[in-house]
């Protein structure tokens, strides 16, 4: 075609195709290819009676263009009506359902063909939409946003394969009641990070905000969260911030910008829950904080029962939208064995929600809450590793009769729970936590070794590996594995710093030991194991009236602490401990 040749025009483009037509093919190719040639003829009739034209019929894909967007949707929005109809009359597994874009745009047109970005934006914004459903352009909405009694969903802006800007997308509801477009993103800024920005997509994921009229509710919404955020730690090329860090914002009016600059990441999940009896609605959003873009938009009507399903799709989404490809591997170990027992799990959400107070009574209710769970559903792994690591707690805490009986009841939870999901990365975790507090150093880094090739993004795993090289008297290969789990974690609990501390005391550094106490306690301004690390820094800087100020904190915090009871729990090799005990006598302690 010449230059001369080369005709323009501004068309309203539709492009229709099937959802899942492989498969349809696949089972029954005879009686799919019937059923798509009456569609195609029903679709081709009323194309028509709207003054549209069909430019192409391909396989199970329909472009058309008309000279208004208006016809157009009204177009679309009686394909799928008529379709609807012709589709009840089929068997589930039968039916076929078209997903319907539309676009106003710019196109080459050629004899009877149409080329160009128009067409592209059209077949993006088709893929968008669900069987039996339309998706329509910034450009198309714009034309018909005041004119059609419909509702619009807006899906945020999209990007497009070859096109430099990405492209504003909304959903039609043929029933009126619009979902307004998101206000205008304050974009972050990178030379602001409080980190740096890791070479791979980077993801903080807000506390889901509780919707219902219950405040009870508000494990449920967190449980959510936390799903998802253990569901995209499983990803080997995201960058997920964990979920201590992410909570500090629970309950604040922070904007996304302050998000990504605070944690050092470039992409932000936010959403509600609000569920009702046996309904849950849930909305969420994917942002760009460094270009303000919505990347991707959704609400959900569900059942409550369907939760696992709908968790496992957000999580979908939000990586298909971060176009982070996933191998068969990969997405086995993502979607980890759960339950069907909708009050199991809740129990579960609720159990975990208690042992991160940090508090021995938290921790009580926890196991209590466990045991009823596992009552309603025996094979529900997480159960029994939640319940495995209470019974650990137990011995750190120092509420257990017998520390041999607390860590047998530990290991042999962690087991089972291994037995239900050997891909379980936090079962796998916890079993080693319980071989390191039974001195079994060589299986204990195995347990960790292998909770981390499982999830390698999960800031918990990653520091468990550390705590038990040190303790294995590993100080100095222990230090940049806590170092990355803090990085994972940028606001973690003090225990993060605590056992850094311990590490670089370990290693002869003691003023940065004393460093990261500090920092333990700035997180948390009574934490006894701090102060007892602290001291012991300073015995070995040969600053002792340093240390004894120490210890007079450890004692305002616990009165009743005594050496004898804190050496018995230590896990480190016999010289290692002794050592320890004898820096706190000095120190003061008895």
């Amino acid at each position: 075609m010449t230059t001369q040749e080369v005709k323009r025009k501004l068309a309203a483009i539709l492009s229709a195709d099937v959802k899942g037509y492989s498969r349809l093919m696949g089972e029954d190719e005879v009686q799919t290819f019937k059923t798509l040639s009456a569609y195609f003829q029903i679709m081709t009739t009323l194309i028509h009676k709207h003054q549209g034209k069909v430019l192409n019929i391909a396989g199970d894909n329909l472009l058309a263009d008309f000279g208004s967007v208006v016809d157009a949707v009204l177009c679309g929005v009686e394909i799928q009506k008529e379709l609807r109809t012709k589709n009840a009359e089929l068997a589930e597994g039968k039916r076929v359902e078209f997903r319907i874009g539309i676009n106003l745009g710019d196109v080459i047109r050629e004899g009877e063909s149409i080329y160009g970005d128009g067409v592209n934006i059209t077949e993006r914004v088709q893929s968008l939409a669900d069987g039996g459903g339309i998706c329509i352009s910034g450009t198309a909405y714009d034309q018909v946003e005041n004119k059609l009694e419909l509702g619009y969903e807006y899906l945020g802006e999209q990007p497009v394969k070859n096109i430099a800007k990405p492209v504003r997308v909304y959903r039609i509801q043929e029933k009126p009641g619009a979902i307004p477009p998101h206000p205008p993103i304050e974009v972050a800024s990178r030379e602001k990070m409080a980190f740096p920005m890791p070479d791979k997509p980077s993801i903080a994921v807000l506390p889901f905000v509780n919707m219902s009229d219950d405040p009870k509710q508000e494990y449920f919404s967190d449980g959510m969260t936390e799903e998802i955020i253990t569901a995209l730690s499983k990803v080997p090329n995201l960058f997920v911030i964990a979920r201590n860090s992410v909570f500090t914002y629970k309950g604040k009016p922070v904007k996304v910008k302050q998000v990504s600059e605070e944690l050092g990441v470039r992409y932000v999940v936010e959403g509600s829950v609000q569920k009702s009896g046996d309904k849950v609605r849930i909305t969420a959003q994917l942002i760009d904080a460094l270009s303000g873009h919505h990347l991707w938009a959704e609400r959900y009507d569900r059942d409550l029962k369907d939760i696992f399903a709908l968790q496992d799709e957000i999580t979908m989404k939000v990586i298909t939208a971060l176009q982070v490809e996933l191998t068969a591997g990969e997405m086995a170990g993502m979607i980890a064995k759960g339950t069907k027992n909708i009050d199991a799990f809740i129990k579960y959400l609720q159990a975990y929600e208690l042992m991160y107070s940090a508090t021995k009574e938290g921790n009580a209710q926890a196991k209590k809450i466990l045991e009823e769970a596992i009552a309603l559903d025996p094979d529900y792994p997480r159960l029994y590793m939640g319940l495995a690591r209470a019974h650990s707690l137990d011995v750190w805490y120092g509420t257990t009769e017998s520390t041999e009986q607390s860590l047998a009841r530990a290991f042999e939870l962690a087991q089972k729970a291994i037995s239900l999901d050997n891909s379980n990365a936090a079962a796998h975790g916890t079993l080693g936590e319980i071989y390191m507090m039974k001195k079994q150093y060589d299986k204990a880094i195995a347990e960790c070794e292998r909770a981390v090739s499982l999830d390698f993004n999960s800031a918990e795993n990653i520091f468990w590996l550390g705590l038990v090289l040190n303790y294995a008297g590993r100080a100095e290969e222990a230090i940049p594995y806590l170092q990355n789990a803090i990085r994972l974690n940028p606001l973690p609990p003090a225990l993060y710093f605590v056992q850094l501390a311990v590490s670089y005391r370990d290693s002869g550094q003691y003023e940065k030991a004393i460093e990261a106490c500090k920092k333990a306690l700035q997180r948390e301004p009574n934490t006894q194991f701090a102060y007892i690390h602290m001291a012991i820094s300073y015995i070995r800087l040969g600053l002792e009236e340093e240390a004894r100020a120490a210890a007079a904190e450890i004692l305002r915090i616990n009165p009743k602490f005594s050496l004898e009871r804190y050496a018995k729990m230590l896990p480190f090799p016999q010289p290692v401990a002794d050592q320890i005990v004898e820096d706190l006598r000095k120190a003061g302690l008895k």
